[in-house]
Order: C-alpha cells, then sequence, then structure tokens
C-alpha cells in the first residue's frame, strides 16, 4: 500500500510541476537566447527540474560518487548503461551540462518533450538510416559548439538490468571528433522502476558511478566496434561488482 501511494503521488507531482515549471522554461530560453546559445542556463535548470523527482521520492536515496570526472570543461561523449525511465532523473543529478540524444517520440510528450525541444536535445529516429545521420551530425555540431553529448548506446532499456551490447554510434561519434569517452554506470533502477510498468517497487538505493574518462589519444588507431567493446566490458564489469563496492 505504501509503494501503491508513492507511485501515485510521485506521477501526480511530476504532472503538477511539469503544468507549471515549463512556462517558467519558456521564459528562461526567450530571457537568455540572445546571450546563452548553448542554452547552459536553461539546461541547469531543467537539471534541478529533473531531480525534484528523485529529491521528493521517499522511496529512493541516491549516490553519486567519481563526480570529480566531470570537471574538465573539454566536451565529451557520455555514454551511460539504461535500465529504466529512472536513469534519466538520475543523469540530471550530474548538474553538468550535455545535450541528450533521445528518441523522437520522446520530443512528442506534452511538456517534458516541449522542453526537450527548447534545449535543443537532440533527436534520434530509429530505425532510420536517415534519421541515424542526421542524428550523428547534429552531435557533431553539439560537440564543435562546446557541448557535451549523453547517448544510452544500448539502445533501449534492458528488460533485466542486465547490460545490453553497445551500439557503435556513441564510439564514432567520439573517433570521429576526437572527443573523450565518459563511462557512467547506473545500478539500482531497474527495480525501483522496471521497464514494464509504472509501479514504483518499494524503497530502493540507486547508484550512478562516474569512471574515469577515455581520452583520444587512448583509443588512436581502434575502430568503434573495437572501442564500444571495451567501454563495454569495463562499464558491465563495474555494474556486476557492484558501484559501491567499485568506488575509490
Amino acid at each position: 500500500m505504501v509503494a501503491l501511494a508513492v507511485t501515485v503521488y510521485f506521477w501526480s507531482f511530476m504532472l503538477v510541476t511539469s503544468l507549471i515549471l515549463f512556462p517558467v522554461a519558456l521564459l528562461i530560453r526567450l530571457v537568455t537566447a540572445p546571450f546563452d546559445r548553448r542554452l547552459v542556463l536553461l539546461h541547469r535548470f531543467t537539471s534541478f527540474w529533473g531531480s525534484l523527482y528523485t529529491w521528493g521520492n521517499p522511496l529512493w536515496s541516491v549516490e553519486i560518487s567519481g563526480q570529480e570526472h566531470l570537471v574538465s570543461m573539454k566536451p565529451r561523449v557520455m555514454v551511460a548503461n539504461h535500465q529504466s525511465f529512472a536513469d534519466i532523473l538520475l543523469l540530471f543529478r550530474l548538474h553538468t551540462h550535455y545535450k541528450w540524444v533521445s528518441k523522437v517520440e520522446n520530443f512528442r510528450v506534452p511538456l517534458i518533450g516541449w522542453n526537450m525541444s527548447l534545449n535543443r536535445y537532440i533527436r534520434i529516429e530509429r530505425g532510420s538510416i536517415r534519421g541515424n545521420l542526421k542524428m550523428m551530425r547534429d552531435c557533431e555540431k553539439a560537440l564543435e559548439e562546446g557541448n557535451s553529448v549523453m547517448i544510452f548506446p544500448e539502445g533501449t532499456r534492458s528488460e533485466d538490468g542486465k547490460m545490453r551490447p553497445f551500439k557503435e554510434g556513441a564510439f564514432e561519434l567520439a573517433l570521429r571528433t576526437r572527443s573523450a569517452v565518459l563511462p557512467i554506470v547506473i545500478a539500482g533502477t531497474a527495480e525501483a522502476l522496471p521497464k514494464r510498468g509504472i509501479l514504483l517497487h518499494g524503497k530502493h538505493r540507486m547508484q550512478v558511478r562516474i569512471l574515469p574518462p577515455i581520452l583520444p589519444d587512448s583509443f588512436q588507431g581502434k575502430d568503434a566496434r573495437q572501442l564500444s567493446q571495451e567501454v563495454a566490458a569495463l562499464m558491465a564489469t563495474t555494474l556486476a561488482t557492484g558501484v559501491a563496492a567499485a568506488r575509490g
């Protein structure tokens, strides 16, 4: 009964706050657009907005480690494993600047999707070669302009919490632009909010581990497939041994 009550509160809170905060986001975009070309302030506000749903959830506790790896101001290709809708909320808790790469359907969601468009997050049309090419061009442009990009290289959420094989696009992007790859490992979200369903499943500790960046010089001579497999193996090992145990 507690989980059901918190579930109703969670989704109701998300609806009410979205109704209130989207007009604020629109105002920020209008006011800051002339001088904030990368929309840094709008993304910071969006990070605050997204963080509300983990800050205000009594069933969830969040632990983040490795934040020292966010210090670099150079744009990076940020890659995270994907277990749950809650992953997105956790990654907003990093409070660092990036552009999301997200399926085009998410941009059609009222309020939240509209805010994604305001932020100029990057659309991907899955299953479309033309759409994938456009996504890569948009990512390259974002990196050139000084933005990091955030990608789920599995392409979709895992059914069982175990990592799916990585697609190569994020790593091809890193190779093309000579950008560092920043691996981020998420644990505990699959149990807290499974892929199928909207019910929150009791108390859970969710963890985010930011691994050291993989610098371009270290993957010189590798192709996207090799790089994707190496990063996936590194992240899978961290996930399997537990984010907390891997700390330090």
